[in-house]
């Protein structure tokens, strides 16, 4: 019983050691996002994610049906609401989601798409603490929205490129981006409102 005892004392030991090489490493590494999260990082965001779903959702399944409709309005809600971080294909290569500490999982890889169905629409629907992940969803265990995301979601490894194409005149736009695009239409129709005035000849 006491080499069981000292067994455990040494490991505790060894781990609080480690531990405060780790976060003497953190401080003198300087917690900037800008860095790619280690393994151990990784590792236990994955892992805390898993603990802070409960039990009761990883058994549930979508009870939307998976129609046309459905996907087609999971992609705009996706394109509005979701791909400034995670990108129209849901691989997360955008401009926040490449400096977000953890980065966003690619969805259209095995780790997320393992997940079931209640487990991400428990994280639309609830966000993830301590990550960028807010929470989505209206309070409730039937928020359709959010089951026609997890739909979609199960739709991004075969998304195409002209779906992905059609969701780019969905995502949100700045001030600066709409005047731009404004501009670029009127020219390409010739809008006679861009065009110089004519001046009558002087006799």
């Amino acid at each position: 019983m006491r080499r069981v005892i000292y067994a455990l004392g040494i490991c505790f030991l060894i781990a609080l050691v480690a531990g405060a090489f780790y976060a003497a490493w953190m401080v003198h590494r300087g917690f900037s996002t800008r860095r790619p999260p280690g393994v151990v990082e990784s590792s236990i965001a994955e892992s805390m994610r898993g603990l802070a779903i409960p039990s009761r959702y990883k058994s549930l399944k979508n009870p939307v049906s998976i129609t046309p409709d459905v996907l087609r309005e999971g992609k705009e809600h996706w394109a509005d609401h979701c791909a400034t971080c995670h990108a129209n294909n849901g691989g997360g290569d955008t401009m926040y989601g490449k400096t977000l500490y953890p980065r966003p999982p690619d969805m259209r890889q095995k780790s997320t798409q393992d997940m079931s169905d209640g487990e991400l629409y428990f994280t639309i629907q609830n966000g993830i603490m301590l990550s960028g992940m807010p929470a989505f969803g209206t309070p409730g265990d039937n928020d359709q929205d959010s089951w026609k995301l997890v739909a979609f979601i199960r739709h991004l490894p075969s998304l195409s490129q002209s779906e992905e194409a059609e969701m780019g005149k969905m995502n949100p736009k700045s001030p600066e981006e709409l005047e731009e695009e404004k501009e670029e239409e009127n020219f390409l129709q010739g809008s006679p409102a861009d065009s110089q005035p004519s001046h009558p000849h002087q006799q």
